[in-house]
């Protein structure tokens, strides 16, 4: 193998990507993977939920910082954090810090004559308020109805072990269902 194939995006160790939000952080994780999308190379990502206080914030700087002296290079880091006192204690890491809300706010707020609110939780707001009610209720029927959810006993004289794993088969397709919002069909 020649050097220049040891060092290919698809060879070389996945770089180390943190996601550190004051929220469930799974908007961030899905903005920060379209970014990233763009290189060719694997990332290990890790996500960092719920950072909404001081010490939780010095707690995400320093598995940042462990990584970076683990790893001997700086992973990235995506953050929406609202807080300002805890945004900046989080960009005291090693990390590269990609600041999400700040890189799209502070130019919006020029461009639309309007300060941001800076309010936790307020992903929702703009959403159709009953197409995410259908969704919500569609993942709900569907977990209540799995062939795998632990309070439904199989009536059939299987394994446990093939029922569940027939159920995860179908798990995929229904929470895809749902996430479009329709109704899946009962699980038989």
């Amino acid at each position: 193998m020649s050097q220049a194939a040891d060092k290919s995006p698809q060879n070389a160790a996945p770089s180390t990507v943190f996601i550190v939000s004051d929220g469930t952080g799974i908007t961030a994780e899905t903005f920060s993977s379209s970014i990233l999308a763009q290189f060719e190379m694997r990332f290990r990502m890790h996500r960092l939920p719920f950072v909404d206080s001081a010490d939780k914030a010095y707690s995400a700087v320093q598995k940042i910082n462990d990584v970076t002296q683990t790893e001997g290079q700086r992973p990235v880091v995506f953050t929406t954090l609202v807080e300002p006192e805890i945004n900046g204690i989080v960009s005291h890491c090693q990390g590269l810090m990609m600041d999400m809300f700040q890189t799209f706010i502070e130019p919006l707020e020029k461009e639309l004559g309007l300060k941001s609110t800076h309010a936790l939780g307020r992903v929702h707001q703009n959403i159709d308020t009953q197409v995410y009610k259908n969704r919500i209720e569609a993942i709900n029927f569907s977990l209540a109805h799995d062939g795998a959810s632990p309070t439904r006993t199989c009536p059939a004289p299987t394994s446990s072990s093939s029922a569940s794993r027939a159920a995860e088969r179908r798990r995929p397709a229904s929470i895809w269902r749902c996430n479009t919002a329709s109704r899946p069909p009962t699980i038989r």
